[in-house]
């Protein structure tokens, strides 16, 4: 299984990795400074231009903003690097759809072409993490990169004992360049507010500080993944893979290797296919979360294989947060109320699970607030057959954003709005899912699926009798009708 990668200077260069707190500086001083150079110089020759040329220009200057976070923010990794993620799942202001698209794609990139570190840096780290050569600990070990992330990259390997795992390995110096990143975070926000004026930049940041130190602990995501792995084993159409504890560490983390077709192999599949992929990937995260009470926080398709046992496997329990009994009720509460088309429901449950302020609540407007919760929720929160689209897919990452002259009052209504620190993972999951959803264009009664897990309704679907069949043996009894 051992190669040796191939001699690729340009390769060689994309996976340098600069950790150095003003070298990382520098660089994001730099994209600020340039890219707010040229916006300001779009925005000073669109005054005599026409409206249609005016937008037209704004659209190519997002767009070229984008190319150059894509180019810059894929050679740095570590929280710079998952700002451009977390943009590739956000609506951007200003562009037409088949623009959105493709800019969608490129920041995608930071996702899913992540280009790898060379291998003889991983090699001492992960040496020293195990405590002797490789070869004390694996049979076989391949050095060309499996897949590549913003934290860590993933190679395949062999046991002693002729396991096949894959090792995700840490970047060396990432830990520091992940600290340099957050103090620099806030000199982005700018540009990600001129790309994305209806993203709440602030919870964003505060999120990558929250999370991304737990992140960087492999020991406590071996610890995460052994949870959920023992929560679904043996699930009929749900698989985690099984952890190797004795051959992980802080900086590497070993687990079984699966095998499977990655989301676009997916997406080009045939509709049943997609249909049930989905049902899939909402029920096991509706069910981590209403169910077990937790909230993953990188839900992204990247992180799921199809099996050709047709389960769905899961992959990075990084970030994840358990989620209080009394929040969930709260949420259960809103879905409620979006569900009844009840606004003064609805209301009272933002203000009580902590959406919305009490003091001035008299001048909140209750039917918009419902009208923007629906536009958001309505896919899970109210039955009904629903084939996802790329509409669909945008307005999860709009969150509720409206058009023309309704703009200014929602943008009102929505300065009102706090998230609550249990909700910034759950919108966040919410909204993946239903991103997933769209790009696979898949169809079903979500509102019915979710309501099994929301308001423990009978099962909807054949799917849901497996599970539930499933669960009752697990705790010892009887089927569920």
């Amino acid at each position: 299984m051992t190669s040796t990668p191939p001699d690729d200077p340009a390769q060689r260069q994309a996976g340098e990795l600069p950790t150095g707190r003003i070298a990382r500086t520098a660089r994001v001083g730099g994209l600020v400074a340039g890219q707010g150079l040229r916006w300001a110089g779009t925005r000073a020759a669109n005054r005599v231009r026409s409206p249609e040329r005016a937008a037209q220009a704004s659209g190519e200057r997002t767009m070229a903003l984008a190319d150059e976070l894509v180019r810059q923010l894929g050679q740095m990794r570590g929280a710079a690097m998952k700002i451009g993620q977390i943009l590739s799942m956000v609506e951007l202001d200003g562009l037409p759809d088949d623009q959105q698209d493709e800019l969608q794609r490129k920041l995608a990139a930071l996702r899913d072409d992540v280009p790898p570190v060379p291998f003889a840096k991983l090699e001492r780290l992960i040496s020293r993490e195990l405590g002797g050569p490789l070869a004390r600990s694996f049979a076989e070990f391949d050095h060309e990169a499996f897949a590549a992330a913003s934290i860590g990259q993933v190679h395949r390997a062999r046991t002693l004992d002729g396991d096949d795992v894959v090792v995700k390995v840490q970047y060396p110096g990432v830990a520091e360049a992940v600290e340099t990143d957050l103090r620099n975070a806030t000199m982005l926000t700018p540009l990600v507010r001129r790309m994305a004026p209806g993203l709440d930049v602030g919870a964003l940041f505060g999120e990558l500080r929250e999370r991304i130190g737990e992140e960087l602990d492999y020991e406590l995501e071996a610890q995460n993944q052994r949870r959920i792995e023992r929560l679904v084993r043996d699930h009929p159409f749900i698989h985690v893979p099984r952890v190797h504890s004795d051959l992980s560490s802080r900086r590497v983390l070993v687990s079984e290797y699966v095998e499977g077709a990655r989301f676009e192999e997916v997406r080009r599949a045939d509709e049943a296919t997609r249909d049930r992929y989905g049902e899939i990937v909402l029920r096991f995260f509706f069910g981590l979360l209403y169910r077990d009470r937790i909230a993953l926080g990188d839900p992204h398709p990247g992180n799921y294989l199809l099996r050709p046992d047709g389960r769905v496997c899961f992959l990075d329990f990084g970030l994840l947060r358990s989620v209080d009994v009394v929040d969930l009720d709260g949420e259960r509460a809103i879905a409620r109320a979006v569900g009844a088309r009840d606004a003064d429901d609805l209301h009272a449950a933002l203000i009580a699970a902590g959406y919305l302020r009490r003091a001035g609540a008299d001048q909140d407007d209750r039917e918009l607030l419902l009208a923007m919760l629906r536009a958001v929720t309505r896919w899970y929160a109210a039955p009904g057959e629903h084939r996802f689209s790329a509409e669909d897919v945008r307005a999860a990452r709009r969150e509720g954003a409206g058009p023309g002259e309704a703009r200014d009052a929602i943008r009102g209504q929505m300065r009102r709005f706090t998230v609550p620190p249990h909700a910034v993972l759950v919108r966040r999951m919410h909204a993946v899912v239903a991103i997933v959803l769209g790009q696979l264009r898949a169809g079903a009664d979500w509102g019915a699926i979710a309501a099994e897990y929301l308001h423990g309704a009978a099962p909807a679907t054949a799917l849901g009798e497996q599970e539930a069949a499933y669960l009752a043996h697990r705790a010892g009894g009887a089927p569920r009708s």
